[in-house]
Formats: C-alpha cells, sequence, structure tokens
C-alpha cells in the first residue's frame, strides 16, 4: 500500500503516478472520471489502461504491481457505468454543463462528437468515439443530451467499452510478459498505443472521403 505523503502528491496526469498512489481502485475512478464527467476528459485513459496493464506482467519485486483480473473487473466497470452516468446527465442538464465549460479542448471535442453522431448514425460514432481522447467525454453527455434512444447507447458503449479497456490492458500485458524490461521505454510505448488507438476513426474518416454515399447513409440512421 502506498504511502499517504506520495500520494498526496500523485500527477493526474502520468500514468505510473496515479498507479503508485491508487492501485487497481484508481484505474476504475480515472475510467469512471474520463468517460462519465466533463471535468475528467485531460485525464490520462488510453495510456493508464496500458501502462496498468504493463505492470501487471512486472517483475515480482517491482514497485508498483498489480493483479490482471481485478484490473480488468475494476476497469470495465468504471467504464460502463461512467459512460452510462454521462448520457443520464446528459438527459437532465442538457447542453447546460458544456456551456459554461471554458475549455477549447473540450468544446473542440464536442464538435467532433456531434459530427460522428451526424455523419456516422448511432452505433458507429458511439463505437469509434471510445478511441479518441476527449471525444469519448463528451460523446456521453452529447448522447444524452440529442435524445441518443438509451437502448442503443448501452449496447454500442458496452460493446466498444469493453473492446477499448480489455485490448489496451491485454496490450499492455502482453508486452509486459514477452519483453523484459520493456517499462524502461514506457513513454514512447504511450504514445504508441494512443497513436494505434486513433487507426479506427482514420480509416473510417478515409472511407467516407472515399466514398460520399457511406457518409449520406450514416447521417440518416
Amino acid at each position: 500500500m502506498a504511502a499517504a505523503g506520495p500520494a498526496l502528491a500523485v500527477n493526474v496526469l502520468d500514468s505510473r503516478s496515479l498507479l503508485a498512489a491508487f492501485g487497481v481502485l484508481g484505474v476504475g475512478v480515472v475510467m469512471f472520471a474520463e468517460t462519465g464527467l466533463l471535468v475528467g476528459f485531460f485525464l490520462p485513459g488510453d495510456s493508464l489502461l496500458f501502462t496498468a496493464g504493463l505492470l501487471c506482467a512486472g517483475a515480482p519485486g517491482a514497485a508498483v504491481r498489480l493483479s490482471l483480473g481485478p484490473l480488468l473487473a475494476t476497469a470495465v466497470v468504471g467504464v460502463l457505468a461512467g459512460s452510462q452516468c454521462g448520457y443520464l446527465i446528459g438527459r437532465k442538464a442538457g447542453g447546460t454543463l458544456l456551456a459554461r465549460s471554458r475549455s477549447p479542448r473540450l468544446h473542440e471535442g464536442a464538435e467532433r462528437a456531434e459530427a460522428l453522431l451526424a455523419r456516422y448514425g448511432h452505433a458507429k460514432a458511439i463505437t469509434l468515439a471510445r478511441f479518441v481522447p476527449v471525444v469519448r467525454t463528451v460523446l456521453n453527455p452529447l448522447a444524452g443530451t440529442l435524445r441518443v434512444p438509451v437502448g442503443t447507447f448501452t449496447l454500442w458503449q458496452a460493446v466498444s467499452g469493453v473492446v477499448w479497456t480489455v485490448g489496451l490492458t491485454l496490450a499492455g500485458y502482453g508486452l509486459g510478459s514477452s519483453v523484459p524490461d520493456v517499462d524502461r521505454c514506457l513513454l514512447p510505448l504511450v504514445a504508441l498505443i494512443v497513436a494505434v488507438s486513433l487507426l479506427p476513426l482514420a480509416l473510417e474518416l478515409y472511407r467516407s472521403r472515399k466514398n460520399p454515399a457511406t457518409r449520406t447513409k450514416g447521417a440518416q440512421q
């Protein structure tokens, strides 16, 4: 268990700092905040999951070591509960919370989320947004505000949430298990995994520009 002193100095933007201070429970809390609360848009969701998976495969004497089973369960619960909470907040509060924010990054994320919903339809937009930082935070309340059917939202946020959470965590665990001392190259690896997570959106944008009919079909859903 981490001492009280280091926990007070935790850096919420640094995955290792969060994991050292709060462990598996911290992963669940961060996942809930990043996917369900607009104030959590700056939290390191992708890098936290990947780093946590990496630390599950660490040496027995490592400073921070997590258990894979509890990590996956806590992360999935945090993501799914956070996303559903964000949707319900959107239905209740409308665009009030977003309008009060002065963050340009948050408003840019809202514009991108709304464009995804308009262009690709509900199911595909919810799935794609899961892999884009900030957009995945804003899309959930925005879907509630725009009255996306609750059944549709719940189904696709659950499917995409499990794929994103388990996929990134297992990617970190698999790499940590197969490459000794890979945690020394953590920063480049995190940058790479974030870039890879953006590939589904990039491919979809490429397809829509290449085939305008796809874009029209999605907007009509």
